[in-house]
């Protein structure tokens, strides 16, 4: 088949995904890895306003946590762990992925995405039984996972007429249990090296250091119920890694482990839950592209899980965890450390193994969330006043890699000259950048796909009466305001309060 062919078929979802993947290039988002050498498959870093925008994503989780909560603290572990950590933690044992290839496109795919994936496509058809279908192939899929039912999930699969998207058949191999986890060599010398291995998440730091957190805290704070939260990269072998930055084998996760008397988990789980999707909707994500989907499968140590999806241009997939994990982590760490990992509850006076309830978000899904929620494609004026096509990210302010564009109106006159004093006046106290190169509106044009909220120009009127024009990028209004003013307009409007007030 012509590549010619292959293109007239794509559809206009991931028509949309390209379209997010090329703006995150061209204007310096985020980079294939090592791409003078052709890359390195799923691996991407994250460039020059790639890394602004990412960061002021971590930075107003971990403020929202840590600040907004007084029984909530930081920590951030090593990514090295002895490797008995795995041991406990399940993760040599069973931290696998059913995975299947296709026999004549010699393709491998995680049987359980394919089977969701048809029961997405069930809901999409709308007729009357839609939703109870998909849920009981769902159930089914779960059942068989729980079992480890590997024949059974390739028969699910050829039942289903579950098909390979690129060679349009089911002729599928046995599905087999793939274990995620990179491991590496600790040692100088190779005949006494240790294996051990990269961490697959977070959560286990935090599990290790519950007892170091606990005696070292001071106050209420280390009170049950109390928080511990990280912020960290964690590192899966994945087999099928796709969709851009949604699925990458190196990852960062801002995870909070919430530690709560037995049989309270309920009442927290229910809490956080709310809790995690008031604060998507605060930095900007619309509820009407989220959705909360409730583990029909849970893990044998949980007794509640639910996820959070967000409408990505291939459909709803999950962007963050809230999970009931009982007290099953610090048990298997006390267990295998003979480290007794207990609080005693002044109030209670009794010794007990918290329970846990955690919240889980992916920093690169977070990130892949808010440039498909922020680019926006409308009809606007150009400088003219012509009507035109207008593309720009639609980033909360607070957000925004560059808070604000200084431009003088020509390379002349004494207005460089001021435009750098006003430059001077915010750099201070914002991500500014200064520019005199091209025309005010190719300017304009470029801090728009940059998500720039504001854009301030000295023009000549400037030098007569100290007042410059700024521009808003969402509705391209110009309005003049005294250079004296500037700095605590822009202040007031690109603050991460005006985030975290809605919390």
């Amino acid at each position: 088949m012509s590549d010619k062919n292959n293109k007239s078929k794509i559809t206009p979802e991931e028509a949309n995904l390209q379209k997010i993947i090329s703006h995150a290039k061209e204007y310096g988002f985020v980079f294939p890895s090592s791409e003078i050498y052709d890359g390195l498959q799923a691996v991407y870093d994250y460039a020059q306003n790639g890394v602004e925008l990412k960061n002021n994503l971590k930075n107003v989780w971990w403020k929202a946590m840590t600040m907004l909560h007084e029984n909530i603290v930081g920590i951030d572990a090593a990514i090295f762990m002895h490797p008995t950590t795995w041991k406990a933690s399940g993760h040599i044992d069973s931290f696998n992925d059913p995975m299947v290839d296709n026999k004549d496109s010699k393709k491998r795919y995680r049987a359980d995405v394919l089977i969701e994936n048809r029961a997405e496509e069930i809901r999409k058809e709308n007729k009357e039984d839609s939703e109870e279908v998909a849920q009981n192939l769902l159930n089914k899929m779960g059942s068989l996972l729980t079992a480890e039912n590997m024949e059974g999930l390739r028969n699910l699969l050829i039942e289903e007429k579950i098909t390979c998207p690129i060679s349009k058949t089911s002729n599928w191999t046995d599905v087999r249990q793939f274990n995620l986890m990179f491991s590496t060599q600790m040692g100088a010398v190779a005949e006494e090296s240790e294996t051990i291995y990269l961490r697959p998440e977070t959560a286990q730091g935090i599990f290790v250091n519950f007892l170091n957190v606990q005696k070292s805290g001071r106050g209420t704070s280390m009170k049950i119920p109390f928080g511990i939260a990280q912020i960290g990269k964690a590192f899966r072998n994945e087999i099928v890694a796709r969709q851009f930055i949604f699925r990458m084998r190196e990852f960062e996760q801002m995870e909070m482990q919430y530690f709560v008397r037995p049989n309270d988990q309920k009442e927290h789980f229910d809490y956080w839950k709310a809790k995690r999707h008031k604060f998507l909707l605060a930095i900007g994500i619309p509820a009407e592209k989220l959705r909360f989907h409730d583990h029909e499968k849970l893990a044998f140590y949980a007794d509640a899980a639910t996820d959070i999806e967000f409408e990505f241009p291939f459909g709803f997939k999950e962007l963050e965890g809230i999970h009931s994990r009982t007290d099953y982590d610090l048990k298997q760490h006390q267990i295998h450390s003979k480290k007794k990992l207990q609080f005693f509850d002044e109030e209670l006076k009794e010794n007990y193994v918290p329970f846990v309830v955690e919240t889980s978000i992916g920093a690169d899904r977070l990130f892949l969330a808010t440039m498909c929620n922020a680019y926006t494609e409308d009809i606007g004026k150009d400088a003219n006043g012509e009507e035109r096509l207008r593309a720009y990210l639609k980033l909360h302010p607070a957000l925004a890699p560059i808070k604000v564009a200084i431009f003088p109106l020509v390379k002349k006159d004494g207005l460089p000259e001021k435009a750098r004093e006003v430059f001077e006046l915010l750099r201070y106290d914002f991500n500014a950048i200064y520019e005199e190169r091209g025309s005010i509106g190719k300017n304009y044009t470029r801090q728009d796909m940059l998500g720039t909220p504001f854009c301030v120009t000295i023009d000549h009127q400037t030098l007569e009466d100290g007042m410059v024009t700024i521009r808003h990028r969402d509705t391209t209004a110009q309005e003049r305001v005294a250079i004296s003013d500037v700095n605590a307009k822009i202040a007031e409007a690109v603050s991460i309060k005006r985030i975290l007030e809605k919390l």
